[in-house]
């Protein structure tokens, strides 16, 4: 896991440019503690950062192969879980490796392959190739998009970087947000390709973008294709658990100490369950973790969202998989204090407005990364098997929109209410969002002979899988590679993701539940409290003395009315909540805040030029 960088310039020899390939690289150093190295060859540089996981003294990056026509290099960030075969398929056709790393087996895929490669890989994958033969650079991301990647189209080429800092570190990128980055920034749409920042791209998951003196081009090796299902019920679940037994054990594999990420709910549970089961094969234990906040066990209050608290579930999993555990227990104080806040920001390299559940959850793997460097999830088994709310409100099912937005509108409030009534109305979230979703569902096809209600139920899964789910694993890959560890997602395999994708709906709930083909599937696996537990989501904290915090983080950058956030923020209905009694602060009303606070910080830290006209 690593992060990389890198710049092609046609009209130039970028050796004369080695201090901004070196400045790029930097900024990827948290991604990549371990090691660092940049390439430059007349046209084209490439930088990468390394987090060494497999075979730590022999995958140095960048990487390249000489041939008879020209050096090949390579930088990579990612994993490749079946590079063992590739390797083996490889060798048999005359390839030669002076590495165990994965690494070589791409860079040896690629000379064997070409871009055709990325179709046999199967992990998280963001990496760069180029091509001097050709005089050519190839990006490719991994399917589901999981690992982050980022492009800047120049007047003679291209940056790039697996994050937008990479880019912007660069004179040729200015930080600049349209208001067309501000629609997405505050829609939760997740348009393909849109990266807020003006004039940068994001590389598709499941796509190779090429450029050469010619131009750019884009291509998608794979998409969320519609098919059959003609397996029954048992079938189904027996595939399903066969499928998981593998790809854990694919993902076990690091020469590093490894743990997982534990939350008491079903997924995470059956995930650490099998890893448990699996590693005692070899004699190990798995290490979990899992976060709490200060008193919740004790004083927790259910509401909508959350029937129950985690650890009550957390510490029955760890007792039944015997994991050596340890919960992580998170105060107000930490949650709303604005060096974390910065931290999460710049990890981000947005204002995202998440508040406690980001500060949270980059603490919890700051806190795991004195231990271990590989963490498996949970994460994405909601999107795969149906597990959200949304999945089973009607009112949600029904509307003509993202089926979430009806969720975090009656439990968080609108995400622009905090806004300047007059950029409200500049942005008009409500025709960009319904523009998006028309867009989104225009190409989820139709199995012959399949009911209106499946067919719903078809779009609303496909929209999960293919824009909610990669806010995720964006804001999962940033919080975690900001403190140096790798966070592996074994529910986003795209062989279970297809599989189980087109699965009918009757199929995925057939127990009326959620999720109940990877409840089945792992039933033998699951204490019985798990096993019945209803569906909760990542916690977050109810301790009031955070609310106050931010009311009073509030009320001092109310004092700085000429604050460039006030461009954009409305400050009375700012003023109207951080004067409020803290018990009937709202989640929408402390939402709010936390976007408030979230954008001043952005606005200090990047200084973006941000156009509204």
């Amino acid at each position: 896991m690593c992060g990389i960088t890198g710049w092609v310039s046609f009209d130039r020899d970028l050796r004369a440019e080695a201090a901004a390939v070196e400045a790029m690289t930097e900024t990827m150093a948290c991604r990549g503690p371990d090691d660092h190295g940049t390439w430059v060859q007349g046209p084209a540089a490439l930088g990468h950062r390394r987090l060494a996981i497999i075979d730590l003294p022999g995958g140095r990056q960048p990487m390249t192969a000489k041939t008879p026509d020209g050096t090949v290099a390579l930088v990579y960030s990612g994993e490749t879980y079946n590079f063992t075969e590739l390797r083996r398929e490889l060798a048999g056709r005359g390839h030669r490796f002076t590495t165990d790393s994965d690494t070589e087996v791409v860079l040896r895929g690629y000379l064997e392959w070409g871009e055709a490669v990325a179709e046999r890989l199967n992990g998280m994958y963001a990496f760069a190739v180029w091509d001097a033969r050709r005089e050519r650079l190839v990006m490719i991301r991994d399917r589901m998009g999981i690992k982050p990647f980022y492009y800047y189209p120049t007047a003679d080429g291209v940056l790039f970087g697996s994050e937008p800092k990479a880019i912007l570190a660069n004179p040729l990128a200015p930080a600049r947000v349209r208001l067309d980055g501000l629609r997405e920034l505050f829609t939760f749409v997740k348009t393909p390709g849109h990266a807020v920042w003006d004039g940068m791209r994001e590389v598709e998951p499941g796509t190779v973008v090429t450029v050469d003196r010619t131009g750019l081009r884009t291509r998608a090796y794979w998409t969320l294709e519609t098919r059959p299902h003609t397996d029954d019920r048992d079938t189904t679940i027996a595939t399903v658990r066969s499928l998981l037994e593998d790809i854990v054990r694919r993902q076990l594999v690091a020469d590093v100490p490894r743990c997982t990420l534990l939350s008491g709910g079903l997924d995470s549970s059956a995930m650490t369950a099998l890893a448990a089961r699996q590693l005692a094969e070899h004699g190990e234990k798995v290490r979990s973790f899992a976060v709490d906040f200060v008193g919740q066990a004790d004083n927790f209050v259910a509401d909508e969202l959350r029937a129950t608290p985690d650890t009550p579930f957390v510490h029955d999993v760890a007792r039944t998989a015997r994991t050596e555990h340890q919960d992580i227990v998170l105060d107000a104080q930490s949650l709303a204090d604005p060096e974390v806040r910065g931290r999460v920001v710049r990890a981000r390299d947005l204002p995202a407005g998440l508040g406690d559940m980001d500060a949270s959850l980059y603490l919890l793997f700051r806190a795991i990364r004195e231990h271990s460097t590989v963490a498996l999830s949970g994460e994405s088994a909601d999107e795969v098997f149906g597990g959200y709310l949304q999945f089973f409100d009607e009112e949600a099912r029904r509307a003509d929109t993202f089926p979430w937005l009806v969720r975090f509108r009656r439990d968080f409030g609108d995400d622009g209410e905090v806004l300047r009534p007059d950029l409200l109305r500049s942005l008009d979230l409500e025709g960009y969002t319904a523009d998006a979703y028309r867009l989104a569902v225009a190409g989820v096809r139709r199995l012959d002979g399949e009911s209106d209600f499946e067919y719903r139920m078809r779009r609303i899964c496909h929209l999960h899988l293919t824009r909610f789910v990669r806010v995720l694993l964006d804001r999962k890959d940033r919080m975690s590679m900001a403190v140096g560890l790798e966070v592996r997602v074994p529910f986003c395999d795209h062989r279970l993701v297809e599989y189980v994708y087109n699965t009918p709906w009757a199929l995925k709930s057939f127990d009326g539940r959620e999720k109940s083909l990877l409840r089945e599937a792992t039933a033998d696996l699951l204490p019985r409290s798990v096993y019945d537990r209803v569906k909760s989501p990542y916690p977050s904290t109810q301790d009031p003395k955070y609310a106050l915090a931010l009311q009073d983080q509030a009320k001092e950058l109310l004092a700085r009315p000429s604050h460039p956030v006030f461009d954009l923020v409305d400050p009375e209905r700012v003023r109207r909540v951080a004067h409020r009694d803290t018990p009937v602060i709202t989640q929408a009303a402390r939402h709010g805040l936390e976007r408030t606070l979230d954008l001043a910080l952005w606005l200090d830290l990047y200084k973006p030029e941000v156009v509204l006209g």
